[in-house]
Order: C-alpha cells, then structure tokens, then sequence
C-alpha cells in the first residue's frame, strides 16, 4: 500500500509556493499529518564551462539562510517556460554570458521529503562574455575560476548550496565536457 491523501488545506500561498497541510494514511496503515511544500517554478541551473574548463559562479546574501552563498548560475523557469529558454535567461541575467551549446546533465529533486522542487541542470558551452543584468533582489558577485577550484570550494564547505554541489560533482568526477547538444 503507498501513501493516501485524506484531505488537504492550504496553509499559506503567494506567487512562488502553496504549502499544504495533509492527512494521510502512510504505507503502513497509520494516519498522518504532513507538510507540503508546492513549488510553482522549476529550478534550472547552469554549469558554464569555456574551453580551458573554467566556470562561473555566483555570490550573493541568501534571505532563508542569513549566509553569503556561492552557487552555480541558477534561477526559476514557470512551468509554463521551456526550461532551456530558463536557462539562458538566468545565465545571461546572473553571469552576462551566453552559450552556443547546451547539454542537459541532470534532474534532481531538491528535498522530497517535504517538497516537490525539481531542478534541471544544463552545461552550458561555446561561451560568448557579455553584460549582467541582475534583477532588483540581486546583488551578486561573479567569479571565474577552474572548474578543479569550484569542485574543491564544495569539498571543504565553501559552496553548500544542495544543486550547485551536486551539478560541479557530478562534472566534474564523470569528465563529461560534453553531453550532445541542443
């Protein structure tokens, strides 16, 4: 038996998520109480990377956690939005740079314990530098650096961020410069 929603309320909404409140009947027969948390975006993030494998990355104050944040290039892509047209919007937004290649790397979910958040992960190639424009909650920094320097920042703690440590692991330890083009 899987798990059974017997009702559902909202809890809180605005523009970004609707968390529920459920009761459910759990894989073993017991009833529940449980938070959903409802993303209406998609998360998308790049992993830019030129041909000496370099990459970018991105600084900025996070609200939620009161900490400075390097991350991966990354931002929301609406549902209705075709996650690649999400990309290259929030890498040109947050880096200025834009690409002639895309390869998808990888899906994931963020923290299905409590949300149902999807990330889409994109390389980005065949670079073209350009100028930033950051939205009016954006106050970043932009760092070039080796791709071996960014996978060294998440090994020692200096990136924590759940996507962008997955993303730079995942390039860097399977070498995959290129994934087929789009």
């Amino acid at each position: 038996m899987g798990w059974k929603t017997l009702n559902s309320r909202i809890v809180y909404d605005n523009p970004w998520i609707t968390v529920r409140d459920d009761r459910v009947l759990n894989p073993g027969g017991g009833e529940n109480q449980y938070g959903r948390v409802h993303f209406k975006n998609k998360a998308v993030a790049i992993v830019a990377l030129d041909e000496e494998r370099n990459t970018w990355l991105v600084g900025q104050d996070r609200y939620t956690t009161g900490t400075f944040s390097w991350e991966v290039p990354m931002g929301g892509a609406p549902l209705s939005e075709e996650p690649l047209d999400a990309a290259r919007r929030e890498l040109r937004e947050e880096t200025g740079l834009s690409a002639n290649r895309w390869s998808h790397l990888m899906n994931l979910h963020t923290s299905n314990s409590i949300t149902d958040e999807e990330a889409l992960v994109f390389i980005a190639q065949d670079l073209t530098i350009g100028e930033a424009d950051f939205e009016e909650t954006e106050n970043i920094e932009i760092r070039k650096l080796p791709l071996a320097d960014a996978l060294e920042m998440v090994l020692n703690g200096e990136i924590t961020d759940a996507i962008s440590c997955v993303a730079l692991m995942r390039i860097y330890m399977f070498n995959q410069p290129t994934i087929g083009t789009r």
